[in-house]
């Protein structure tokens, strides 16, 4: 059906009244004379009445003059292996000039309803190349280990560091690829992104999916389930091991409020909509193992803390959601150390059943376990030192403090694009945790 009239916009909503039989989710293109078609989705019903939201935007569009179509289908992509290698808008058009995809099969970005019966129990590791994340914060294939960072961390560079380096055991003889979604970035920013993957030779493994900070934040709603939806086709379809990093889930949450302002939705905490942590839930629960399929689904979602607070709604909702969470410190930032995660509040809930003998190494979860202890007296000894000096510490709190230091500087930090094996970063692991000035080990 096809209505030329449009009672009345507002923000990035159109609502439209006396429509015959609309659907929820329903796509709906909309027209202006001598210009380009636009793609909106129906949000809400109230009789004959519904509310679309408009991706790329409502400016510009006539009250009298724009013709909208409902197609009574839901948002689809078309999907094959052609797919990798390619980089497209966050609506799911190519970016890249290289054409459409036509040879393909169509999915609904929504994804489908898994049973959590039919899911199996991720056990089985992904290697990083960075110490701190393979050695204490294991991820593992089929997990969801969002990274919460703050303006200014480097978390850009790590992202595209893990998506160019990260590979599952090398004796396995299974496809990986990488699916990228970026939400609210600049162009310098897209760029750099592409242009690593394009020198690090990784891009044929990988598929792009950018938001640019100029298109119309409504667009980011959609993009990060384009990226999840190719991502399920690699895994269950293609039998993939497939790595999603989503980065900035800030940005995919602050559309989600200026939506939720413009359908004058009663708040919830900082102005959020009250179904943002099931909102959240439909994207990160989209990742796992099934059962009867070859492929995994991990998720590595990145968010930017606002005023670097963890008990803000976006990383406090997203904490609830997911199996632990790396967090990057700015005071280690300070000091050059790269990456700068700080592993004290970093965990991962799954490390536990994917490492040890036939995940990883027999003394790998003792290692973690002790580097950790150690670690974790840290920080009352440089508190202290503060307060007395450094000179008047004891010799064990000096040598705690030295401890400190050389792990912050040998293990965590690592040389730009440097990619240590895990056989590297079990070692460097063993030489920290042997006291040089007592001749004793402390395995």
């Amino acid at each position: 059906m096809e209505y030329l009239d449009i009672s009345k916009i507002k923000g990035s909503l159109l609502i439209l009244k006396d429509i015959s039989a609309p659907k929820y989710d329903e796509i709906v293109k909309i027209q202006m004379p001598n210009a380009p078609p636009r793609t909106g989705r129906v949000l809400q019903i109230e009789g004959d009445t519904a509310v679309i939201l408009v991706f790329e935007g409502t400016s510009g569009l006539s009250l009298t003059e724009t013709s909208t179509r409902f197609t009574g289908r839901q948002m689809e992509i078309i999907l094959s292996e052609e797919i990798l290698g390619r980089t497209f808008n966050g609506l799911g058009s190519p970016r890249d000039g290289l054409g459409e995809i036509y040879n393909g099969i169509k999915r609904k970005i929504a994804g489908v309803s898994t049973n959590p019966v039919h899911r199996v129990y991720p056990r089985n590791y992904i290697n990083t190349g960075f110490s701190a994340i393979d050695g204490l914060i294991t991820l593992i294939r089929g997990q969801k280990l969002p990274i919460f960072s703050a303006d200014g961390l480097p978390h850009d560079k790590l992202a595209v560091q893990i998506a160019t380096q990260a590979k599952i055991a090398d004796s396995e003889d299974a496809p990986f690829a990488v699916v990228f979604a970026a939400m609210g970035i600049s162009h310098d920013t897209a760029d750099f992104f592409r242009q690593t993957f394009i020198e690090s030779g990784q891009i044929n493994r990988t598929v792009i999916y950018l938001n640019l900070a100029n298109d119309p934040p409504t667009e980011r709603i959609a993009t990060p389930r384009f990226a999840l939806t190719a991502a399920e086709y690699l895994a269950y379809d293609l039998g993939y091991h497939v790595l999603v990093i989503l980065t900035d889930m800030t940005s995919y949450a602050e559309a989600l409020r200026e939506i939720s302002s413009a359908r004058a939705e009663i708040p919830s905490r900082k102005g959020y909509p009250g179904y943002m942590y099931s909102d959240l839930a439909s994207l990160y629960e989209r990742a796992g193992i099934l059962k009867g399929r070859k492929g995994s689904l991990t998720q590595l979602p990145i968010l930017t803390m606002p005023n670097e607070d963890i008990t803000h709604p976006i990383p406090d909702l997203t904490g609830y959601i997911t199996e632990g969470q790396i967090v990057l410190d700015r005071t280690l930032h300070r000091r050059g150390v790269y990456p700068p995660i700080n592993v004290l509040p970093s965990l991962s809930r799954l490390m536990k059943d994917g490492i040890g003998e036939g995940y990883t190494t027999k003394d790998h979860p003792v290692l973690a376990a002790k580097l950790f202890a150690k670690y974790a007296g840290v920080g009352d000894i440089r508190a202290l030192a503060t307060i007395i000096g450094e000179d008047d510490l004891t010799p064990e709190d000096k040598d705690l403090l030295n401890f400190g230091n050389r792990f912050e500087q040998t293990f965590i930090h690592q040389q730009p694009y440097e990619n240590r094996s895990l056989t590297e970063t079990l070692d460097i692991a063993r030489n920290l945790l042997e006291d040089g000035q007592q001749g004793q080990s402390l395995l």
